[in-house]
């Protein structure tokens, strides 16, 4: 309850614009301090020892009570301290596929002096806590489950800390507007996209088959016994295994409507692994979706571009 209240009244207080450009400082007026619950039981001991120490009017006692106070105070600007002229900036974010875990990644750098248990978190989710040092940047990498697809943003993030001693606690916000792509989940059991050229020639590439011969090469444990060649064995060759290859086409279509599915999330699931296969494959491909058409072409731009389309379906154009 102490927690909500006091994320509500800082909810209050600070409503930063987002997304915020970086890096962000955090200075005086952006931290804020108030004492934990043994922030709470430190101070009302004191005020038991106070009480004892005027009623009874012990000297070691008001010694004791005002010694303790400092170190409270102390540690209070110790704590403030451990925050004050930080910057962060945001780091990379990967994306991944539905299922996975994004990271979501803030730097932070200490121009001065060092910081010692520095925590972020996102709201009700674990902290991640970190040193930072002043010879190199800290990297926070805060993990958020990333179940579907689309645009997964992180939201506000909380820096904490409760450095040195645990009485108080200081907390700034920052808000980076940071987001990451999340990627339909391969249907694995899609097979192979169907195979159809607009090239307008007869040309294609190989790819692993079984139709015609390719080449012959080193002999690996597990490979089947029909695919040795027995006849270089028999002439003395080294033990060689026979590899066969197919030739596709020069250029594929990955098109919404070829992908036979039940629902526009599975077509979406089957497109993905076919992304992924045709490129595995070498092969040039484009994709056609609903409202986008993607031209043929390879690698791994061209595979990130196709897959952020397919996440990004039905929620907009691609970033």
């Amino acid at each position: 309850m102490f927690a909500q209240a006091r994320q509500s009244i800082a909810d209050w207080i600070f409503r930063a614009k987002a997304p915020e450009a970086p890096p962000v400082t955090l200075v005086q007026r952006r931290i804020f301090i108030l004492p934990t619950r043994q922030g709470y039981l430190f101070a009302g001991v004191l005020l038991v020892l106070l009480l004892a120490s005027i009623n009874y009017a012990l000297s070691l006692g008001f010694l004791l009570t005002f010694l303790l106070a400092a170190m409270g105070g102390v540690a209070m600007l110790h704590t403030w301290r451990n925050l004050a002229h930080l910057k962060l900036r945001p780091g990379r974010v990967e994306p991944v596929f539905a299922g996975d875990t994004v990271h979501f990644r803030i730097v932070l750098e200490a121009p001065s002096r060092e910081r010692f248990a520095v925590a972020l978190r996102r709201r009700d989710a674990d902290p991640v806590f970190v040193d930072v040092g002043t010879a190199e940047p800290a990297i926070a990498a805060l993990p958020v489950p990333a179940p579907r697809r689309g645009r997964l943003r992180c939201e506000r993030l909380e820096i904490f800390t409760r450095y040195p001693v645990g009485l108080f606690h200081a907390w700034s916000y920052v808000d980076f507007g940071l987001s990451a792509i999340v990627y339909p989940k391969p249907d694995l059991a899609a097979g192979l996209p169907p195979q159809q050229s607009t090239s307008g020639s007869d040309e294609g590439i190989p790819v692993p088959g079984d139709e015609e011969f390719g080449m012959l090469r080193a002999y690996h444990p597990g490979d089947a016994p029909k695919l040795i060649a027995w006849k270089a064995l028999a002439r003395g060759d080294d033990l060689l295994t026979k590899e066969f290859q197919a030739t596709a086409s020069a250029e594929t279509w990955l098109d919404w409507l070829d992908a036979r599915a039940p629902d526009p999330e599975a077509r979406l699931r089957v497109l993905a692994h076919w992304v992924i296969e045709t490129e595995r494959l070498g092969q040039a491909y484009g994709l056609r979706l609903p409202g986008v058409a993607i031209p043929p072409n390879r690698g791994e731009a061209h595979q990130a571009r196709c897959l952020e389309a397919l996440a990004l379906h039905g929620e907009g154009a691609p970033a």
